[in-house]
């Protein structure tokens, strides 16, 4: 049976929100959760981007069953490797086992504010290794001294390990992305039903391991207000993750997809309250062999009323797949 999930976006909503939201869909039966780390919406009517690793903790706290992930972090420019293995190491004891780490090569939205610049896709690619190897040799207890290509650790080590470290995922778009998650990671994140990412994946060693999927949503009782709230918020999902990575603020967004039509954006995202439209829209995932779908809710405020209908309508449709 595939595993559903729900989606705390922190670029819709604030941090005691959040964990709201996701301690009310532990309650009415998601089967994970997971998280965005941005320092920036996408769009300026988004209007948040809270410290996602601190809703985690939160989050951990306040719930007590429904695992924990992060839809991902990029552990190379705003945060250091070495961190990254501390935080992701604490997040696990504090979840109980709950934890997952998933990881990216990140967007220039949330990367370019450290100053660093923004590599090519190539150099991301090698950064993204690396810092798995980081935190992998971390993650295994004792000392660690590194001087790599892109990264140095200078005697670090983990003072509170958990017993078992966080499972890595790693998100792909791409052939070289596949096969760097196939021979480095523990499961695949991916935000497109693409079978062929899988194949790619399996080939490079991934074949038996979790793959993650995500899919927006806009529930609402009145479909054009759906549809409107998707294309106020949501219209540059449509952009591709190769224009997504690089555009750097919320400006390059809104001119980017200042020609994208409420329709166009229907017509990718189910809108409204028709159950088989949503259970439509999932089934391609789980038809390419994903094993776990992330559902995002589109718009902050609307997160109570779509999880109310999820209990008593979605999921039980979505049982059925």
């Amino acid at each position: 049976m595939v595993k559903i999930g729900y989606t705390m976006m922190t670029e819709q909503a604030g941090p005691v929100e959040l964990v709201e939201h996701v301690v009310r869909a532990e309650e009415v039966g998601f089967d994970f959760s997971v998280i965005s780390d941005h320092y920036s919406p996408w769009l300026d009517s988004q209007g948040h981007a809270p410290y996602a690793w601190s809703v985690l903790g939160a989050a951990a706290q306040a719930t007590s069953r429904i695992p924990l992930m992060t839809y991902v972090t990029c552990p190379t420019m705003r945060y250091h490797p070495a961190v990254i293995a501390q935080k992701a190491a604490t997040m696990q004891l504090l979840a109980q086992g709950r934890f997952r780490l998933g990881l990216g090569a990140g967007e220039n939205l949330n990367e370019h504010v450290v100053g660093g610049g923004w590599p090519t896709a190539g150099v991301r690619q090698e950064m993204l290794a690396e810092a798995v190897g980081i935190i992998r040799s971390l993650f295994a207890g004792g000392y660690v001294n590194h001087h790599g290509t892109h990264f140095d650790v200078e005697g670090a080590k983990l003072w509170d390990l958990p017993d078992q470290p966080p499972p890595i995922g790693i998100a792909v778009s791409g052939p070289r992305s596949c096969a760097l998650a196939g021979e480095l990671a523990d499961l695949v994140i991916a935000t497109e039903p693409e079978a062929e990412l899988l194949e790619a994946f399996d080939r490079h060693g991934g074949a038996g391991k979790p793959r993650v999927g995500q899919l927006p949503v806009c529930y609402d009782p009145d479909r054009d207000a759906a549809v409107e709230r998707a294309h106020d918020q949501f219209r540059w999902f449509g952009g591709g993750w190769k224009v997504n990575a690089d555009l750097p603020g919320t400006s390059g967004f809104a001119g980017a997809t200042q020609f994208v039509r409420p329709e166009d954006v229907a017509g990718a995202i189910p809108c409204g309250n028709d159950v088989t439209a949503f259970v439509d829209a999932v089934r391609p995932y789980a038809e390419a062999g994903f094993t776990e779908i992330a559902l995002v809710q589109i718009g902050g405020e609307h997160q109570l009323p779509f999880l109310e209908w999820a209990e008593h309508t979605l999921l039980p449709a979505l049982r059925e797949l």
